[in-house]
């Protein structure tokens, strides 16, 4: 399914593509404490923890940004909304660091905390191991004028990309980014410009998004399709099922279907298979894993492909590749350069 050459193109070509990015924002803050240096506290007599570093990186739609940016896409156009306030402002900082970033509309809104997971990181004993996370998230509906505001620069920039993301990362309904009158923007777009890949990410709603491409895992594809009228009873056999419900009812292009391990199973609405789809069988990776940011890696590895000229069975298995070199990388939130996609390739053809 992949080639030498394809992977080859695909690299040449993506420095002159701009990818949009539209969703939720994040900041990921690292806490580095050690042990060696905690002190009771006199008030309340717990254990002071001392943080001796603070790292700063973009997370959620940021990690896929990231991937992006390693991958060496051209532009990468994130629309979306953070807060007027210091942890903005460190997410801005961490922003300036990467390139390709066009940051133009990202709407900074005092009526909005900058979504931010804080992550205790604790050496002790020549160990690391992090502490319970601690999450600040908008627990509101966001308000009108600042939705107004994301759709009147979606609107804007959508003929300057040549794919988008979406990532719906807040469980909250109607409390991010992607609220129910971004999405219905985002089915009218799609409508009104099918030839345009549009891949949506969605924790807690995917089976609500329409005229575009969705990227859902089994947990994923239970919460829109509960009770699938199958008979199917082995969780592959549900999970697969699932994806083709998502296609059959749910008004969905493409479903790039990750199942872990086993790769992508994909389906589209119309194809040889009728209603049916094809596993595109992951790459096998050896030694420890971590799987933190693996899928935000495959959708920028997709979307990469797509703007390339690829079908989506190349570039489902192009996401595969770029996420078998972001497994391995242990206790990070993995990234894929050219180099590494080129070596890893080049292992895979051994």
């Amino acid at each position: 399914m992949l080639t030498t050459e394809f992977v080859e193109h695909v690299l040449a070509t993506i420095p002159g593509r701009t990818v949009g990015l539209v969703g939720d924002l994040f900041l990921d803050r690292y806490f580095d404490i050690d042990a060696g240096l905690n002190e009771p506290s006199v008030e309340t007599g717990l254990t002071a923890y001392q943080v001796t570093g603070v790292r700063c990186y973009p997370g959620a739609l940021g990690t896929v940004l990231n991937n992006l940016a390693a991958l060496g896409v051209g532009r990468i156009h994130p629309v979306t909304v953070i807060g007027d306030d210091g942890e903005g402002y460190e997410l801005r900082k961490a922003l300036a660091k990467l390139p390709a970033v066009v940051a133009d509309d990202i709407v900074v809104s005092a009526a909005r905390r900058t979504p931010t997971y804080s992550k205790p990181m604790l050496s002790e004993n020549g160990a690391v191991r992090e502490l319970n996370r601690l999450d600040t998230k908008n627990r509101t509906p966001t308000p009108r004028a600042v939705e107004d505001e994301i759709l009147k620069r979606l609107d804007a920039a959508w003929e300057s990309f040549d794919a988008v993301i979406v990532l719906d990362q807040v469980s909250e309904a109607e409390c991010g980014v992607i609220t129910t009158r971004v999405r219905e923007r985002l089915a009218e777009l799609g409508d009104r410009d099918p030839a345009k890949f549009v891949l949506a990410d969605s924790r807690e709603r995917i089976g609500l998004f329409r005229n575009v491409c969705v990227k859902p895992n089994m947990d994923e594809c239970r919460k829109a399709i509960p009770n699938p009228d199958t008979g199917d009873e082995d969780e592959e056999g549900l999970f697969q099922s699932r994806c083709i419900e998502l296609i059959q009812f749910h008004h969905c292009r493409w479903v790039f279907g990750t199942a872990g391990e086993k790769g992508i199973f994909l389906t589209r609405a119309t194809s040889d298979h009728g209603w049916g789809g094809y596993l595109i069988p992951a790459y096998p990776v050896s030694g420890p894993i971590d799987i933190c940011g693996a899928g935000d890696s495959c959708s920028a590895g997709i979307a990469c492909a797509m703007t390339a000229g690829a079908a989506p069975e190349q570039a489902a298995a192009f996401g595969n590749l770029v996420a078998s070199i972001t497994v391995q990388q242990i206790g990070v939130t993995g990234t894929a350069t050219p180099d590494q996609v080129r070596a890893r390739w080049r292992e895979i053809l051994r």
